[in-house]
């Protein structure tokens, strides 16, 4: 016959399950020159881009013969960028004893991917064609009315950013969301900024310094088309076997 067990549960605390929003960065290399070089590069001149944002540390992508970076080193250049190691995804033993002598707990995950993007389809599937979503900007949008002038930066965390007037050259337009410029788009550009993949850049007038979708970048010393180079167009990244590449497609009006 079933027995019922009482309990009591304790008046100090409860243990709980939760699921926390977290950053990964997932190590293509063991040069940690490269990477202090790289990421100075990318966030140096943002100082304020982190706010102390927990992050997970992805060792997978390195193959298994390339040297491991020192991971104590590694911690310390991301927290100069006000990002806090908080675990290590490892493949392997030896990856397992770096994280370990450097004081970092295991998160034996499965590889992680950008997020929003999709798996691969296996070979049988047909494929099916997807049409781009409609430049509709997501309720709760930051909203910029004013032209932004040479230095200046909007950064849109956690959302889209929406430009009503003229991006100039040397002003920069961050959002981990979509970016929508309602006007000229001279300046830089970076969309999906933490990661997101499906993260699109849209303008009145194509013409910027650069152009970012999930860290894949494009700079003016790449020029447009004749066809895109200050018209209406969008920007998204596409990603499939051969690795990520931005897309810029004509807009109709």
């Amino acid at each position: 016959m079933p027995v019922s067990l009482g309990g009591q549960a304790p008046a100090s605390f409860d243990l709980k399950s939760v699921h926390l929003p977290l950053l990964a960065l997932l190590l293509k290399s063991g040069d940690l020159d490269l990477l202090r070089r790289e990421f100075g590069q990318r966030y140096g001149d943002q100082p304020d881009f982190f706010d102390h944002d927990p992050l997970l540390i992805d060792l997978q992508g390195l193959s298994g013969d390339e040297a491991l970076p020192d991971l104590l080193q590694v911690s310390e250049l991301l927290r100069a960028h006000r990002l806090r190691p908080v675990a290590v995804n490892v493949a392997g033993d030896a990856q397992r004893a770096a994280a370990q002598a450097a004081g970092l707990p295991l998160a034996d995950a499965p590889l992680l991917t950008r997020q929003g993007k999709a798996p691969e389809p296996s070979a049988s599937a047909a494929p099916v064609a997807v049409p781009p979503p409609p430049p509709v900007p997501a309720p709760g949008a930051l909203v910029i009315d004013k032209p932004l002038r040479s230095g200046q930066q909007v950064y849109a965390r956690g959302g889209d950013l929406v430009v009503m007037a003229m991006v100039n050259p040397g002003a920069e337009v961050i959002a981990d969301g979509h970016i929508h410029v309602y006007a000229p788009l001279r300046g830089k550009a970076m969309a999906g900024a933490r990661g997101n993949a499906q993260a699109r850049i849209f303008s009145l007038a194509m013409a910027p310094e650069l152009i970012s979708i999930a860290g894949v970048y494009r700079t003016s010393e790449v020029p447009l088309p004749e066809a895109l180079h200050g018209k209406p167009a969008q920007v998204r990244l596409l990603s499939n076997a051969e690795g990520d590449r931005l897309v810029i497609d004509a807009l109709s009006t």
